[in-house]
């Protein structure tokens, strides 16, 4: 058997037919862009992280990184935060930001409520992107749901005045909950078609439910200026929390992440 070939200098990497943003720089441009422990004791400090002042754009869910590394390169004037709760994921994510050069994206094993409760400073970053959120079928899992009240609270806090709030969905009944609570903490707008960026797909996933005809849900939103913290957490705790019915269409799809 023999080993798998290791990439040269230049290569263009590709998963189902579309190609991974960006090329293999020479290994001695190699970087390191794993975030391998968070703060012991309070808020991670995005001037220590990256080693200036920039605007901040978080992927909670990041999987192997396609989109976080797509706009790391398309815009080196933002720092980049990617989480995911499987590691394997994310050391896929590390290696191609490694391989890429990039000194402005950082991946970390973490789960996104976790990182916009605990280690995000009260308005502090630019972007939060959540593609795809794992909706969790099993009664016994579904308060593993990301997008919650709470969770949508805790993006609204972590924003900036007006900061953007991302998210996408090929899952009808969590679209439909994402309509309904969204708008609450976020002027909120459903995007019709597919992002002008990345027409192919913005994730592995997008990629594959494209493929696969269905339908993909995405919309974006700016946080409300006019929503304190407090306003926002009573908010939170008088809506429902994500209520769906299992789609057996996409379970074979949702084992791919």
């Amino acid at each position: 058997m023999h080993p798998p070939e290791q990439p040269r200098p230049g290569d263009v990497e590709r998963e189902f037919g579309v190609a991974f943003p960006g090329r293999i720089a020479e290994p001695t441009k190699w970087t390191q862009t794993a975030l391998k422990a968070m703060p012991a004791d309070g808020r991670l400090n995005w001037r220590e992280l990256f080693g200036r002042d920039a605007p901040v754009v978080l992927d909670v869910g990041c999987g192997n990184g396609r989109f976080l590394i797509g706009s790391a390169l398309t815009r080196p004037d933002h720092d980049h935060l990617g989480t995911d709760i499987l590691p394997v994921v994310v050391r896929y994510a590390r290696k191609r930001g490694n391989q890429r050069a990039l000194a402005n994206v950082r991946f970390a094993v973490l789960g996104g409520l976790e990182l916009v409760e605990r280690y995000v400073e009260p308005h502090s970053v630019a972007e939060i992107h959540c593609y795809h959120p794992q909706p969790f079928y099993d009664p016994a899992q579904v308060h593993r749901r990301l997008v919650t009240p709470n969770f949508l609270a805790a993006v609204h806090r972590a924003l900036i005045p007006g900061g953007l709030f991302v998210v996408q969905t090929d899952n009808p009944g969590y679209w439909k909950y994402v309509r309904e609570v969204v708008p609450v903490f976020f002027d909120f707008h459903e995007r019709i078609g597919r992002w002008p960026d990345s027409p192919k797909g913005r994730t592995r996933r997008e990629i594959v439910a494209l493929k696969k005809g269905l339908p993909v849900f995405r919309g974006h939103g700016t946080a409300k200026a006019d929503l304190s913290e407090d306003e926002a957490i009573r908010l939170a705790d008088a809506l429902p929390a994500p209520v769906f019915d299992a789609d057996r269409r996409l379970r074979d799809l949702d084992r791919l992440g």
